[in-house]
């Protein structure tokens, strides 16, 4: 989700078996410590929030999808029907969006109906909640207009008629709109528990109240382990064939393989020398996600960052090829697109994959390894921006494999004469709100896509959005962008151009410079069948069988 889609580079952060654990054979690893009902993975960190309007990550992303229940969930690829009975036709030229909904309850046995939608969503955009993921409502009508102040949140367009219908509408059509309902910031929520609890709404499992598949167990707040229990009050609960899903907080990828090796954990999520080591192994898994790692600058604290071609030389001097090969030694794609491979297609030849597309040509320039044009660049950038010499820190997370990641970089960039990089290791949940609140020089950072269009990365970068934590701006880029949602929004072929030349214009001017891709490395028990990865990075349990 987006879940920022904070992830960590090159860190641990979900484990699971998934679509992964539907092939191979009998583990290597003994699971005689893990009960016969529970499935154990591991993640890089505390969950943040089980608010859904405030959630930012994919950690607390990932626990909200397996205890909430939307509109739609996937089934791998496949956008099926949940608290919706069908997927909705658009009506209205595309603008109007009508849900039936089924009958189903919260894990309190109270009913859960359209108002609690409403609710949701309402509150999500009110300023008042301070909500990261309000801008996926922009194209709702009046909601830029409730997110600017300037009406009151009541005028949201979606309604409740009756318990079990919900209706949406749209400002202008939004030829992705049905796929975005998977995002938790767009799932039910109950006003009684928000009101009740408070400040302490989504901290601790007693001050939530969920509607699926699962109940969060033995979570305080703080503590590096959790349980998900079956929810016998779930609509589908015939299904739900895994009673429990353990996870635990592994920050170090030798801890991780030793749990792995001891039975103790299910799915091991590894980098470095044992990702390496690991592809020997017959429970490697190699996991390419939807996800970029990248490199962002914050031109208002650092006025040298507003120089493009400052900017241009820092990604210049990255050689992404040899820190995959030396540092993550996994099969991570050189960065060459902020959007992954993998994602979206042109719609008039979908075997045309749209990073690979937008990356031909100049575009690949300025995120291909050339130490003796960044140097040139780096003088000319200097004089342009009437420096001699440039110190900043560098935010990333503090697990082991961030740190890697980080050396790496810091090595790499200090070989622009008149440069020093201090390495700044943060928690998780710090980094990020440093981040947000753009109290930072430079940062590694990543997102993870919402839902399978290219907007869901390029949208994060137009002038004043809420994901732009460098504020890099450019108006063309702003107007390709708009345009690709509102004239050209109904014209797939325009649609797709606007976004591939906004690509191409990121990737010149180095807005945010691309890493890699992630092709994350796991070993994992193959006991799990039947559970699935879809292309929002969330995996869906339902339906899973655990046999060992």
């Amino acid at each position: 989700m987006k879940m920022k889609k904070g992830m960590t580079a090159g860190a641990v952060l979900l484990a699971s078996a998934a679509l992964l654990a539907a092939c191979g054979g009998k583990s290597s690893s003994s699971s005689k410590d893990t009960k016969s009902d529970t499935w154990t993975r591991m993640v890089g960190d505390v969950i943040s929030t089980m608010d859904p309007s405030t959630n930012t990550d994919v950690i607390g992303g990932q626990q909200l999808v397996d205890t909430m229940e939307g509109l739609y969930r996937y089934n791998g690829t496949k956008l099926e029907p949940a608290l919706a009975k069908s997927v909705a036709k658009p009506t209205n030229n595309g603008k109007t969006y009508t849900f039936d909904l089924r009958k189903s309850t919260w894990s309190n046995g109270k009913a859960v109906t359209a108002k609690d939608f409403v609710y949701g969503w309402q509150r999500t955009v009110d300023p008042k909640t301070k909500s990261q993921y309000a801008y996926l409502f922009s194209g709702i009508q009046n909601a830029d207009a409730i997110m600017a102040g300037k009406k009151d949140a009541k005028t949201l367009g979606v309604k409740a008629i009756g318990d079990y219908k919900l209706q949406v509408t749209l400002e202008k059509a939004l030829p992705y709109f049905n796929t975005m309902m998977v995002n938790p910031v767009f799932f039910p929520q109950s006003k009684t528990m928000v009101d009740k609890a408070g400040k302490k709404y989504g901290t601790q499992a007693k001050y939530i109240l969920t509607n699926g598949p699962y109940t969060l167990k033995s979570w305080n707040g703080t503590g590096n382990t959790w349980t998900e229990t079956k929810n016998p009050k779930y609509w589908n609960a015939k299904n739900v064939k895994l009673k429990n899903i353990t996870t635990q907080v592994v920050k170090d990828p030798s801890t991780a393989n030793n749990l792995y090796k001891s039975g103790k954990l299910d799915d091991a999520s590894l980098s470095g020398s044992l990702a390496a080591q690991a592809k020997s192994n017959k429970d490697y898994k190699g996991l390419k996600e939807s996800a970029t790692f990248y490199l962002e600058f914050n031109e208002k604290k650092v006025p040298a960052f507003k120089n493009q071609k400052i900017r241009q030389a820092l990604s210049m001097a990255i050689n992404r090829k040899g820190f995959i090969k030396s540092v993550i030694k996994d099969s991570s794609i050189p960065g060459k697109t902020v959007t992954p491979q993998g994602l979206y297609t042109d719609p008039s030849d979908t075997s045309v994959d749209f990073a690979k597309d937008a990356a031909k040509g100049e575009t690949s320039t300025y995120t291909d390894y050339n130490l003796t044009e960044a140097k040139k660049l780096w003088e000319e950038g200097k004089k342009e921006a009437g420096i001699t010499s440039l110190s900043v820190s560098m935010n990333c997370d503090d697990t082991d494999a961030s740190k890697n990641t980080s050396e790496y970089l810091q090595n790499a960039l200090q070989k622009l004469d008149g440069l020093k990089v201090t390495i700044n290791a943060l928690p998780f949940k710090t980094r990020l709100a440093r981040s947000a609140s753009k109290d930072f020089d430079m940062v590694i950072t990543g997102w993870s896509a919402d839902f399978p269009d290219a907007i869901s990365f390029l949208d994060l970068f137009t002038t004043g959005g809420s994901y732009n934590d460098g504020s890099w701006s450019n108006a063309e880029y702003d107007k390709l962008i708009e345009a690709s949602k509102t004239t050209d929004a109904t014209d797939p072929d325009k649609r797709y151009d606007d976004l591939k030349q906004a690509e191409q214009i990121l990737m010149k001017d180095q807005g945010v410079s691309p890493l890699y891709q992630r092709v994350s490395a796991h070993l994992v028990n193959p006991a799990l069948k039947g559970a699935t990865y879809s292309p929002a990075g969330m995996y869906n349990y339902v339906g899973a069988t655990l046999k060992r």
